[in-house]
């Protein structure tokens, strides 16, 4: 067997070490005796939370924190710090289940259809989320690292924007089908990438390690552009399906009724006919939006354009990543590593 690179190896190490971080955190013994339902509930947390992923978000974290301080040295905090924020995103990921009605989730049932069958489950999801928000910001304040307190209200500030999107998304589908329709979907589009915190994770990482603002700013720029990319190259999926090989299900927007950044430009970019044809089938109640219907916007979105716009903001939007860590420094040769994962999780995206 070949040996592992150094960033395959780097993401092994830190997916090691957070889980065990995560592990430990969810074990709460003074919690035990509250109550037995409550016990159970917590069972299914800790199986939710670590199930198999690839940690990126604590990898650019760590990542971000060495290339600031130009050591690959990290204090035992940083691990908790890290654990914390995987548990942040954890408690978003659980209310966006609930909110959505989603099914699956990184291979396994969401945790609303583990707690109770219908809207008990749902409820009780968010109430477990709750908890898990809570949790991780016992986490992150009691990590004991100098910065720990301006790292986590940057971290949650963005938060916040990001649930402006959200609000908007739920209350009206996202885009819309008219003009304004493709900047509409590009805001909303930013705003899931920072709810996914692909760039805030980095630039927390070397704000813990004391950074200065220039480099804190030029690391937001890489995770920007590689969140972005993420976050359309999700929105095609949505639309069109998962590629070959991927682990999870993907999301159906035409079913979730989700007007995402390809359905917008592809009416910007359509016939009027294609544009009424769109209109219409985006207006079809939900018992009519079947196999056939998807089919035809699908095929509406590839005619007038949607995905190929799509696709090459994808791989405008990775290459800039490339281009904007090139501006870095590079102590022992710690700015490859941060290139390193971003070409993994760019290899993931294009």
């Amino acid at each position: 067997m070949p040996a592992p690179s150094v960033e395959q190896a780097w993401l092994q190490l830190v997916r090691a070490r957070v889980d065990a971080s995560l592990a430990e955190l969810l074990e709460l013994p003074d919690e035990a005796r509250l109550d037995i339902r409550w016990t159970e509930a917590l069972g299914h947390v800790r199986e939710y939370v670590l199930r198999p992923t690839l940690r990126m978000r604590p990898a650019l974290l760590l990542a971000g924190y060495c290339l600031a301080r130009g050591s690959a040295s990290v204090p035992a905090g940083l691990w908790r710090f890290a654990a914390g924020l995987e548990l942040l995103h954890a408690f978003a990921a659980i209310h966006d289940d609930a909110a959505e009605q989603s099914v699956l989730r990184r291979g396994g049932l969401t945790l609303h259809h583990l707690l109770a069958p219908g809207a008990t489950g749902q409820h009780l999801s968010v109430v477990v989320g709750d908890h898990l928000y809570a949790r991780a910001m016992e986490t992150l304040l009691g990590s004991e690292l100098p910065g720990a307190t301006q790292a986590s209200q940057y971290f949650l500030k963005l938060c916040r924007y990001s649930a402006v999107g959200r609000y908007t998304e739920l209350q009206r589908g996202g885009a819309f089908l008219g003009p304004g329709g493709v900047l509409r979907a590009w805001r909303l589009a930013r705003l899931r990438m920072v709810r996914e915190g692909l760039a805030s994770a980095l630039v927390c990482g070397a704000m813990l390690a004391g950074a200065d603002t220039e480099l804190r700013l030029r690391l937001a720029r890489v995770g920007c552009l590689v969140g972005l990319a993420h976050e359309l190259r999700e929105e095609l999926r949505g639309l069109f399906g998962a590629a070959r090989g991927a682990v999870r299900a993907p999301r159906c927007d035409f079913l979730g009724n989700r007007r995402t950044f390809p359905v917008a430009a592809a009416w910007s970019r359509a016939l009027p006919e294609a544009r009424r044809e769109l209109e219409a089938l985006w207006s079809l109640p939900t018992e009519r939006r079947d196999e056939l219907a998807l089919g035809r916007v699908r095929r509406l979105v590839e005619e007038s354009g949607g995905r190929s716009a799509t696709e090459h903001l994808v791989t405008r939007a990775s290459h800039g990543a490339v281009h904007a860590l090139t501006e870095l420094p590079n102590p022992n040769g710690l700015r490859e590593l941060v290139q390193a994962l971003i070409g993994q999780l760019a290899h993931r995206i294009v």
